[in-house]
């Protein structure tokens, strides 16, 4: 017997009916069922399944299924990335580029995993440490899949962010923000800001200006081992989010520590998963 997690799309209804679908199917197969109490909220009581509270989510899964799009899948890979736990994304989203089934799938997909059919993609993460000046606790994020963007909060300004490259300095940015990627994240935000497009299964360390208001606004594509620190150095407040969830606030003085983390995330593949077909597929280049 094994046991399965499911995370669920906050809005879509249409995971809230997948849910009750692959209940059905593992149950009947014999396999433990698990939700958070919030997705459980969702879809309401069902002896058929277990609730807990999400910091108790991870630890004994052998598989989650991911029941959203691309925002899902980040959520997912954050809760259960430090327990080593296969991620199957199934496609209730819009783009779904980090998914791997459309809902109709979904039974065939689970009965080739329990058969042992199905591959693992692992994908590099980062771990993100916020330091503050001020000498208040750290604050840590241990498994980002897309990536950190240190960002202005006011508008009609830039802010100025020195970076650091495993303690030396590099330079200081006067721009509207920073993004720190893995190659995963090379098609998220880095993607609108013109950063390269870096096959997913790479290790790397992306540093992309957005609209940096200097002669320099290129990329840089790092070792994965390098160590990217963020200063902020004037008076105008920064912000920080990591995978599109927020973070914290930054004064001046503040630094934003990004490398890659210790753990990777684990998703279930089926048959290659050959990545220029799938950009061609998610971002409509087949009849260019």
């Amino acid at each position: 017997m094994g046991s399965v997690g499911l995370v669920l799309h906050q809005e879509r209804v249409q995971a809230r009916a997948l849910a009750d679908e692959a209940t059905e199917w593992l149950h009947d197969a014999g396999h433990r069922v698990v939700l958070t109490v919030s997705d459980a909220g969702l879809v309401g009581p069902d002896e058929r399944r277990e609730a807990v509270e999400a910091s108790a989510f991870g630890p004994g899964l052998d598989l989650v299924l991911s029941l959203g799009g691309d925002g899902t899948m980040l959520r997912t890979v954050e809760m259960t990335a430090a327990f080593d736990v296969d991620v199957l994304g199934v496609n209730v989203g819009h783009m779904g580029y980090l998914t791997e089934v459309e809902p109709p799938a979904l039974g065939d997909a689970l009965s080739s995993y329990f058969a042992g059919d199905f591959s693992i993609e692992r994908r590099m993460l980062l771990s993100v440490i916020v330091r503050s000046s001020s000498g208040d606790e750290a604050v840590l994020v241990d498994h980002a899949l897309n990536e950190a963007v240190v960002e202005k909060t006011a508008s009609g300004h830039t802010v100025r962010l020195a970076v650091a490259l495993d303690g030396d300095h590099f330079t200081t940015y006067a721009t509207d923000g920073l993004i720190v990627s893995t190659p995963t994240g090379s098609t998220a935000y880095a993607f609108s800001a013109r950063a390269p497009i870096v096959d997913p299964v790479h290790r790397a360390i992306l540093l992309t200006p957005v609209a940096p208001h200097m002669l320099f606004d290129r990329t840089l594509v790092l070792d994965p081992a390098t160590e990217v620190s963020v200063e902020v150095r004037d008076h105008r407040a920064a912000s920080v989010s990591v995978d599109g969830r927020p973070i914290a606030t930054l004064a001046e003085g503040d630094v934003v520590v990004c490398r890659a983390s210790d753990h990777t995330a684990r998703l279930v593949t089926f048959g290659p998963r050959e990545f220029h077909r799938i950009l061609k597929a998610k971002f409509g280049l087949n009849d260019r």
